[in-house]
């Protein structure tokens, strides 16, 4: 199927089917794709990353954003591009990350963003320190289908080794208040705690395990990724089955091979 064919046959069918449509051209272009070695783009994006903004509360020293290492200019996305973007892609979408390097709830129209996504589902990353009930309200009543919290420490001295500027009982406190949000308003929302396991905090996943069971929320562990290279062994956590890297002669190396080809 040419691309020219494809458009041609999205606008004789329903905007219902499109995204079905769009899906199966999507899935054929990467097969071709794969079994050829030469990119073959075919349809629309299934999904779309936003970067609200890159400010951020926290100085995370692993981070582009956190640690000051980002050169581009801060900012904050500009809402009459984001209604241009969903205009231009909404009927195609299943599903849109509203994070990147920054904290989204940190953009003054953060729930403007949200209200406006109606088409398909939104997934939030966020450092959880903007959880009031008012907020978690909203959230649990929102267009939102995941948001993930990130904790990396069960006391305060362990999590504020890598969340610099953070306060642990802010973020637990306003986990609950999502919990209980949902729980109140029969909301389809899925919390999901996502724990970044380094050396000062693996001794600690038997607690966020119970944490975790506590708010009746899932839990992802997160090998961490190092941009510090000189700070590897002061973050690698001692247990090999949570490294992102193995050392090979001096250097540290990612342990899985990337693949030439990618779902995205």
């Amino acid at each position: 199927m040419s691309l020219p064919l494809f458009r041609l046959l999205t606008f004789t069918i329903s905007m219902g089917s499109l995204k079905h449509v769009n899906a199966l051209a999507i899935g054929y272009s990467y097969l071709i794709s794969s079994l050829t070695g030469t990119p073959k783009m075919i349809g629309m994006p299934l999904a779309l990353g936003i970067e609200l903004t890159n400010h951020c509360n926290l100085s995370c020293p692993e981070c582009y954003s956190g640690s000051g290492l980002m050169k581009r200019e801060k900012g904050y996305m500009e809402f009459d591009l984001y209604k241009k973007i969903l205009e231009d892609l909404s009927h195609y979408l299943y599903s849109i990350n509203l994070f990147f390097q920054g904290e989204p709830m940190m953009h003054p129209d953060f729930f403007s963003f949200i209200d406006k996504t109606v088409e398909c589902n939104i997934i939030v990353s966020t450092n959880g320190h903007f959880f009031s009930q008012h907020n978690a309200q909203k959230i649990a009543n929102s267009q939102i289908k995941k948001l993930i919290v990130c904790i990396d420490g069960m006391d305060q001295r362990t999590y504020s080794k890598y969340r610099v500027g953070g306060k642990l009982s802010v973020v637990k406190e306003g986990i609950k208040n999502v919990s209980e949000a949902i729980k109140d308003q029969n909301s389809s929302l899925k919390l999901e705690i996502q724990y970044l396991v380094n050396r000062e905090n693996e001794h600690q996943i038997p607690a966020i395990r119970l944490f975790a069971k506590e708010v009746k929320a899932s839990l992802r562990f997160k090998s961490m990724q190092i941009i510090n290279y000189s700070d590897a062994k002061k973050w690698l956590p001692v247990n090999e089955k949570y490294r992102r890297y193995m050392e090979l002669e001096s250097n540290y190396v990612i342990k899985n091979k990337l693949p030439n080809k990618c779902l995205r």
